[in-house]
């Protein structure tokens, strides 16, 4: 009904409000939300960040356009954490639905970034006196690896890491170790002794029958060329053991 001035009816006092629209997420810009996430890490440092919103601000760099709290949390839902997610292969990162290549290279990037400066920590210096660098290195390249791998710590005559290298990749609980292919790599390095370690999959770093007898097959191959072995670093998800510091070379 028209007013006397013609005009559109007055809605009535107690007539209700109108609901309220809601703005579906995707269409939220997601700028302004990143520029605070980086004002917040730049003035105190990341202690005081949920995971997934480091991991959304990742992913950010890669997506831009997008909203990318919601597959932060999926990828955290899907591998467990952030260390687990980290050493994801490409393979298994490429499965999750809505990570393309350049989010999944991001995410390596910054495995490769986090793993680089741990080995740069433990090889400066002799590795008796930085033992736990080098184990905190070796923690984060293994501990969450879904195969076994066998690797080998080369040392100089002053106990300097000289190289780092795989020397066997199997499955989920076993990987091929030869110990003469081990000694021989050695004399082509020039290395005066080593430390082995590989990793268990399982997450129980507890060595096998299996590990003591290998372990001493390689002391022995060593031995009449001068060749010792530190000690043979068994890792698991929740840390490590080490045979040396049980008893069993």
């Amino acid at each position: 009904m028209a007013d006397a001035l013609g005009g559109a009816a007055a809605a009535p006092l107690n007539a209700p409000a109108p609901p309220r629209r809601l703005v579906p997420m995707s269409t939220v810009d997601p700028a302004g939300h990143r520029d605070r996430l980086r004002a917040r890490l730049l003035a105190g440092g990341g202690d005081g960040f949920h995971d997934y919103e480091l991991l959304e601000y990742l992913l950010g760099l890669a997506i831009p356009r997008r909203d990318t709290k919601p597959l932060a949390k999926q990828l955290l839902d899907e591998f467990g954490n952030l260390p687990a997610l980290l050493a994801a292969s490409p393979a298994e990162l490429a499965r999750v639905e809505g990570l393309g290549p350049g989010a999944a290279a991001a995410i390596k990037f910054v495995e490769a970034l986090a793993l680089r400066a741990l080995r740069t920590a433990a090889l400066d210096r002799p590795v008796l006196a930085g033992w736990q660098a080098l184990t905190d290195y070796l923690h984060a390249a293994m501990a969450h690896r879904t195969t076994e791998e066998f690797r080998v710590v080369f040392l100089n005559n002053r106990n300097m890491v000289m190289r780092d290298e795989a020397m066997g990749e199997g499955t989920i609980n076993a990987a091929p170790v030869y110990p003469r292919e081990i000694v021989k790599r050695a004399l082509e390095l020039g290395a005066s002794s080593l430390v082995l370690v590989h990793n268990h999959p399982s997450g129980d770093p507890q060595p096998s029958r299996d590990d003591i007898a290998m372990t001493r097959a390689i002391i022995e191959a060593g031995r009449h060329l001068g060749l010792s072995v530190h000690d043979h670093v068994i890792i698991g998800r929740g840390g490590h053991v080490s045979m040396r510091a049980q008893g069993l070379l």
